[in-house]
C-alpha cells in the first residue's frame, strides 16, 4: 500500500521539484502537527494568511454555524447572503470613503484579474504599468504584471500593452501617461525580499496617477489585516489606492479575494454588458463567515497594535554573526544572510529544528519571517533561539562545502 508521501508525488501537481514534504495532521495556533507527534512553529503563516493563526476558535466557530445555514446557493451576486453583505459593510467601514465596494472573488490572481478588467473598463484605456520584482499571482493577467521575466518567458505570449517600471524610481513615474488605465503596485514588495516605499513614493504615485487619469490599484494580499502594523498597509504611506485588492487573510484560512473601489468605478463591470465579470464561488458564504470571525478577533484583540512591539523583539532576538541585515515592515521581515547557500541550507533544514520558513522568490539572500500576529512574546523567543541554533548549524555545514 502506498504511503501518503508516495501519492502526494503520484498525483498531485507539483510547483517545484523540492517540495517540503511535511506531512501535516493538525494545525492549531502557531503549530503544525505531524502524524508523529512532531511539531513546527509555523512562521510564514501560510504565506500570510493565517494571521490569527490555525483553527483559531472564533473562526472554526463561524465556519461551522455558517455550513449548518447554507453553503453555495447561486454564482456570485445574485442572491443577498448575509456572510457576503455583512463582510463587505465591516469592510467599507474600516476603509476610505472611495473604498466602499466590494466585489469578492477566490483568490489574490482572481482580484488583481478584475482589478486590471475593472480598470480597462472604466478608463477606456489598456495600458498597466507595473513595478519590477512585484509578484501578483500566476494567472495569465496576472502573471503579464509580474516583475520577473524568468516566470514569464516560457508562458509568451502575454497580455499586450504592460510596462515595468522600477520601484521607489520617481522619474521612472513620467511613463505614466494618458495611455495608462492603471498602475498596479504593492505598497510593500513581498517577493522583491521586503522592499518598503521611500521618501513619500506612493504619495507622488497617487499624484501621478491623478494627473493622467489613471487608476492607482494597491495589491495588499500579503499587507492587509494588520501584518505591517496597520490595519492596512496604505495607511502608513499617505497614499489612498482607486482599486484596492485583498486576498490571503481576508478569508482568515478559507479562500477568498476581493477588488474594492468606488460605486462610480465598480459600476463600470455591471453594465455593458451585463456580467462584464463573474464569478461561481466568488464571496463563497463559507469563505465570508471565516474572514469576518477573523477580522473581528483581529480588531477584539486588538492585533494591529501589538505588531511593532513583536516585530522589535524578533529582531533583537535575532542578532546572529550570518544575519547582515533585517528589513521589514511589522511582522512582514526578511532576514537577509551573508550567501545564497546559508538560506537554502536553513529553509531545506528548519523543519528539523521545529521551524518553518520560506523563500522569496525575486530575493535568494534571505528567508521570509510572517508568522501568525498572535505569536506571543514567549512564542517568539522560542523561535528565534531554534532559527539561532539553525544559523549555527548552516554556517558549520555550509563553511565544509
Amino acid at each position: 500500500m502506498l504511503t501518503n508521501r508516495q501519492l502526494f508525488l503520484l498525483h498531485l501537481g507539483q510547483t517545484t521539484d523540492k517540495p517540503l514534504m511535511i506531512e501535516v495532521e493538525k494545525a492549531e495556533g502557531i503549530y503544525l502537527y505531524g502524524p508523529s507527534g512532531s511539531q513546527y512553529i509555523d512562521l510564514i503563516s501560510g504565506v500570510s494568511v493565517s494571521n490569527t493563526g490555525h483553527r483559531h476558535p472564533a473562526v472554526v466557530k463561524a465556519v461551522k454555524d455558517q455550513a449548518d445555514r447554507y453553503m453555495h446557493l447561486m454564482v456570485y451576486g445574485e442572491m443577498i447572503q448575509s456572510p457576503q453583505v455583512g463582510y463587505a459593510s465591516k469592510l467599507a467601514q474600516l476603509l476610505p470613503e472611495n473604498l466602499s465596494v466590494c466585489y469578492f472573488v477566490n483568490s489574490g490572481s482572481e482580484a488583481i484579474e478584475g482589478a486590471i478588467k475593472l480598470a480597462r473598463k472604466h478608463t477606456g484605456r489598456s495600458r498597466v504599468v507595473y513595478f519590477r520584482n512585484s509578484y501578483h499571482g500566476s494567472t495569465l493577467g496576472a502573471l503579464s504584471i509580474q516583475g520577473s521575466e524568468k516566470y514569464k518567458a516560457d508562458f509568451r505570449p502575454l497580455v499586450p500593452d504592460t510596462f515595468s517600471i522600477d520601484f521607489n524610481d520617481r522619474e521612472a513615474l513620467s511613463f505614466i501617461d494618458d495611455r495608462t488605465a492603471c498602475v498596479v503596485v504593492e505598497p510593500v514588495q513581498a517577493e522583491a525580499g521586503v522592499i518598503c516605499p521611500r521618501e513619500n513614493f506612493l504619495k507622488e504615485l497617487k499624484k501621478k496617477c491623478s494627473a493622467s487619469g489613471a487608476l492607482l490599484v494597491f495589491d495588499e494580499v500579503q499587507t492587509a489585516f494588520g501584518r505591517t502594523g496597520t490595519l492596512f498597509a496604505f495607511e502608513k504611506y499617505g497614499a489612498i489606492p482607486d482599486i484596492l485588492v485583498l486576498a490571503k487573510a481576508l478569508g482568515g484560512g478559507m479562500p477568498l479575494g476581493a477588488f474594492i473601489s468606488s460605486q462610480e468605478i465598480m459600476n463600470a463591470i455591471s453594465r455593458i454588458p451585463q456580467l462584464g465579470h463573474i464569478t461561481t464561488f466568488g464571496g463563497h458564504p463559507v469563505c465570508c463567515a471565516a474572514g469576518m470571525a477573523s477580522l473581528e478577533v483581529i480588531l477584539k484583540n486588538d492585533l494591529v497594535s501589538q505588531v511593532p512591539e513583536k516585530a522589535a523583539l524578533f529582531r533583537k532576538e535575532l542578532r546572529h554573526p550570518a544575519v547582515q541585515e533585517i528589513r521589514g515592515e511589522g511582522l512582514l521581515m526578511a532576514v537577509k544572510l551573508k550567501n545564497t547557500a546559508l538560506v537554502d541550507y536553513c529553509v531545506a533544514h528548519a523543519p528539523g529544528h521545529g521551524l518553518i520558513l520560506d523563500y522569496f522568490l525575486f530575493c535568494n539572500d534571505s528567508f521570509r519571517i510572517a508568522p501568525p500576529l498572535v505569536i506571543t512574546g514567549e512564542e517568539i523567543i522560542l523561535a528565534a533561539a531554534r532559527i539561532r541554533a539553525l544559523l549555527d548549524e548552516s554556517v558549520k555545514n555550509c563553511e565544509k562545502e
